[in-house]
């Protein structure tokens, strides 16, 4: 069991300065030897571990009502698709996730995020639908699956590996000359479903040299959240 605090309330004292709905999202969970994980983090951030275990994550997603603080959605951004790979980190005994890779369907949305939040976002070909319960992921030559929800909703644990992977409330960044930032986001705790998933394509960590102890990687899936992000700011803020 990990003794594992979100940090969840722990925000700036300013406002929040975009939000956005992500829907339809499949958390594929793979264990990594941390040695190996280690080293292709930035040197600022600590590597996060359960029971001793290094995570990785890939999450494909749907985007909504893109918008900043006081203004009506963003033109040209109502809805895209994007996914993420993403591991789990620490700065300062504060809980987060560093992205190796961002992917979105929308370029405006990539550029905005490369700028303003110092992500490695690329713009992808992406497409995305849902037939009945099934949802249909093609990011072709990355990541093309189909999944679903497959059992009842729950709450994740208290001091579980669910809650470990998926209450996330920070990111971590840094920009070109390694200075270390911290990105906060707010939503309400994740209800989550088991899933079921189908990958014809899932070259995402091959890309990045990461090679995880098992093939079978841990599945849920989660309907709607609403998530309001903060700029950018010194970890030590």
């Amino acid at each position: 069991m990990s003794n594992y605090n979100s940090q969840k309330f722990n925000l700036p004292s300013f406002p929040w300065i975009m939000k956005q709905t992500w829907s339809e999202n499949l958390f594929v969970h793979y264990p990594v030897k941390k040695e190996h994980l280690q080293k292709l983090i930035p040197k600022p951030l600590q590597l996060d571990t359960y029971d001793n275990r290094a995570w990785v994550s890939i999450v494909p997603y749907f985007i909504q009502n893109m918008r900043g603080h006081g203004m009506p959605a963003i033109p040209g951004t109502k809805e895209f698709a994007g996914f993420n790979l993403r591991t789990y980190v620490r700065a300062n005994e504060k809980p987060g996730v560093y992205f190796f890779h961002l992917g979105a369907s929308n370029w405006f949305a990539t550029k905005g995020a490369k700028t303003f939040f110092q992500l490695p976002y690329f713009y992808e070909d992406i497409r995305m639908d849902k037939e009945k319960e099934m949802v249909h992921f093609q990011a072709p030559g990355k990541l093309v699956c189909a999944y679903k929800g497959a059992s009842k909703p729950y709450h994740p644990s208290k001091g579980s590996l669910d809650e470990w992977l998926v209450e996330r409330y920070c990111l971590y960044t840094t920009n070109q000359k390694g200075k270390l930032f911290q990105g906060n986001i707010l939503h309400p705790s994740w209800v989550l479903y088991d899933a079921e998933a189908e990958f014809q394509e899932n070259t995402l960590l091959s890309r990045y040299n990461i090679t995880p102890e098992s093939d079978r990687p841990i599945l849920h899936f989660a309907h709607k959240r609403e998530v309001a992000i903060w700029p950018l700011v010194s970890p030590n803020q």
